[in-house]
């Protein structure tokens, strides 16, 4: 069996992961964040962490958890909404925040871990989002200069991986995920299954496995953010 499969979360983190680590956490909303992952970085009771993800959970679950013990100093995300501890530690000064539009923040995930160490964009131009940073013109158009990310820790989640992690992740749990996958220094994927290595067809591949360097079975169930049911017909 190939040395990438963990036992359990804790294990994985064990020898990784440190206080004033920089973490990226994958997810959108809740689906497709890595919540046994999440819940066993809070156990190792490590602090002064910079996360770097889409949102910051909501009440209960995902990274929601690490703002109720403060273990975060600092998060790099696109949305508050939706966590009012998120909002009121930011609001107190508790919490320092760095927004980045959620198409920009999933480019310089992707950039980090490609080598790309800035790219220009105009979202943001115009507005706070763009101040100090470098502006520059292409066509006319005004763009401004973001940096790309890398993070010690990049911890995702997927549908499937095969014992070289390769990974294949479920619809919208593909968002953030990828980026966030290359952009870890270690990267740890929590996935629902493991399959043998050469049973996953290689076009159906989102992640290569030279990209993951653990893997570990998720042991939490999916959570759902909103339900809404239709009134059942009599």
């Amino acid at each position: 069996m190939s040395n990438k499969i963990y036992s359990s979360a804790s294990s994985a983190l064990k020898d990784i992961v440190s206080n004033q680590s920089t973490v990226m956490v994958g997810g959108f909303g809740l689906c497709g964040m890595p919540e046994t992952l999440i819940t066993a970085l809070k156990d190792t009771g490590v602090t002064n962490l910079t996360c770097i993800s889409n949102n910051a959970g909501t009440e209960g679950s995902g990274l929601w958890l690490l703002l109720q013990t403060k273990q975060i100093k600092k998060m790099i995300s696109s949305y508050v909404g939706d966590n009012k501890l998120f909002a009121e530690q930011y609001l107190n000064g508790e919490l320092e925040l760095e927004f980045s539009p959620q198409g920009t923040l999933a480019e310089r995930c992707r950039a980090g871990g490609a080598g790309i160490a800035a790219f220009y964009t105009r979202t943001g131009y115009g507005t706070l989002i763009a101040e100090g940073k470098e502006v520059a013109e292409f066509d006319g158009v005004p763009h401004i200069l973001e940096r790309g990310i890398k993070a010690d820790l990049a911890l995702i989640k997927a549908e499937t991986a095969d014992e070289e992690g390769n990974l294949i992740y479920r619809k919208t749990a593909r968002n953030f995920n990828p980026d966030m996958a290359m952009g870890g220094r270690i990267t740890i994927a929590e996935v629902e299954h493991i399959v043998p290595t050469g049973t996953l067809d290689p076009d159906k591949i989102h992640t290569p496995g030279i990209f993951v360097q653990r893997i570990i079975k998720s042991q939490t169930p999916k959570k759902i953010e909103r339900k809404t049911t239709r009134q059942r017909e009599v």
